[in-house]
């Protein structure tokens, strides 16, 4: 939990409406304990906060005005005032719909805009030296003759689909098709996707599954030979781009970042960069386009006689 959500944490206690909610969450919606932990933290710090609570059916969209702006007077982050209105909003939901609460006055609250970090993407050089590395450095005794190849086929793999980390280290070998050149990968919400492989993933896969001696069962295997867990995975991500020189939190997740700023950059198109990412929705792809735009103001401003 970030520290700036710790900020809010509640103090008043749970109340019976409160304690129906967070088991209605809990049994119905199936909510994670992080989030009744985030919702239980906001609703009892609203009630420590507002000076002048009496109870939940007596509080007006004023007082929830009132209480944004102090939540913004204290410097807290636009994300952790939405995340702690998002509860109580959930909250009124609930005793509108379950409690016969008539009106519910956070309808009328506007919250900020939530703000919109571009994603950190790396150049192709960078990708370039980052896939290069692995041959190039001098690999530990304990480690297996085919570690080498194996780091390669996973920074390939990385760059050439755009998979999320869990995607990657849950893959088989039944999964890839190499006549086809495609991958099959199970993403979220259990829905499969088919994604093109490269010519150099195909090259750095081939490599090592002959190196590794692999046939059938999990693609990418530890030391052990079981497969390698997404942690280990990432570690591999984060040695090689610390020997790179790269910016600190480069991540297989900054990997999947470049992969599809660099399609759209050279001419991809939007639909069809959602479908690679498996992105249900085409608003969660068009982050990209802005890195884009932002990328060709950049050269512009430095290229340009009169910019």
């Amino acid at each position: 939990m970030p520290d700036e959500t710790m900020e809010l944490k509640g103090k008043g206690g749970i109340d019976p409406l409160a304690g129906d909610f967070l088991e209605f969450m809990s049994v119905e919606r199936n909510a994670s304990p992080r989030t009744l932990a985030n919702y239980e933290f906001a609703l009892g710090e609203y009630r420590v906060r507002n000076t002048n609570f009496k109870d939940w059916q007596s509080c007006t969209a004023d007082d929830f005005r009132l209480y944004l702006f102090e939540c913004m007077k204290r410097d807290l982050a636009r994300s952790t005032i939405r995340l702690h209105f998002a509860a109580l909003r959930s909250f009124y939901k609930f005793l509108t719909r379950r409690k016969s609460l008539k009106v519910n006055p956070l309808l009328e609250v506007q919250l900020p805009k939530s703000e919109r970090k571009l994603p950190l993407v790396l150049t192709i050089r960078q990708v370039e030296e980052l896939l290069a590395l692995p041959f190039k450095v001098k690999q530990s005794k304990q480690a297996p003759a085919w570690s080498a190849a194996r780091d390669a086929a996973i920074l390939e793999v990385f760059y050439s689909t755009g998979l999320r980390l869990a995607e990657l280290a849950g893959l088989d070998v039944e999964d890839f098709d190499f006549f086809n050149e495609t991958i099959r990968v199970v993403g979220k919400g259990s829905k499969e996707r088919i994604v093109p492989l490269g010519s150099h993933a195909l090259a750095a896969l081939q490599k090592y599954r002959g190196e590794a001696r692999i046939s059938e069962g999990a693609l990418f295997i530890s030391k052990s030979k079981s497969r390698i867990s997404a942690r280990g995975v990432s570690g591999i991500v984060k040695k090689y781009t610390a020997l790179a020189g790269l910016p600190v939190g480069i991540s297989p997740h900054k990997l999947r970042h470049s992969f599809a700023t660099h399609l759209l950059d050279n001419g991809a198109d939007l639909r069809s960069v959602q479908t690679l990412l498996g992105h249900s929705s085409l608003s969660t792809t068009q982050i990209y386009t802005h890195v884009s735009t932002e990328r060709l103001k950049k050269a512009y401003d430095t290229a340009h006689p009169r910019a």
